[in-house]
């Protein structure tokens, strides 16, 4: 086989990875969202963790509380505070944002630098989140966590 059958086969095969992982990947949140969300989680715990938080929704220019839970129990040593701020898309009414949230994309673990995470209810609501944690645990996984608007 030539250098050149080589190049052109490398080529073909990165041309056809590239387009499978972009034809695979979720869609991200696009355009203008419909809200913006801040909460905070606590996360403590010594073998067995436990974890919740609160939090506000501005939508259609009125404020929501938000209960949050449900943030990923389990074996976790240390104590945790994470504040988040981010955007909310389709949201077609208030109560649409209630729900359990799972990640889109490769994580929705956040580590203590911080990033963004992409999560979505079963009304197809998406969170685009970041965050930032002040304590000592190694990362918080957003995977399962609840939503609940607070009466």
């Amino acid at each position: 086989m030539s250098n050149t059958d080589t190049t052109r086969r490398n080529f073909f095969v990165a041309s056809a990875a590239a387009l499978a992982a972009t034809a695979s990947a979720p869609a991200l949140a696009q355009g203008k969202p419909d809200a913006t969300i801040e909460f905070s989680l606590w996360r403590a715990g010594f073998i067995v963790g436990g974890s919740g938080g609160s939090g506000t929704m501005v939508f259609k220019d009125n404020g929501y509380h938000l209960n949050i839970g449900g943030v990923s129990l389990g074996a976790t040593i240390g104590v945790a505070r994470t504040d988040f701020v981010g955007e909310v898309y389709n949201l077609k009414q208030a109560k649409d944002v209630e729900g359990t949230y799972t990640a889109v994309g490769a994580s929705a673990a956040l580590a203590g630098g911080g990033g963004f995470v992409e999560l979505q209810n079963s009304r197809g609501v998406r969170l685009r989140v970041s965050g930032r944690q002040i304590g000592l645990m190694v990362s918080i996984d957003l995977s399962g966590m609840q939503i609940s608007l607070r009466s």
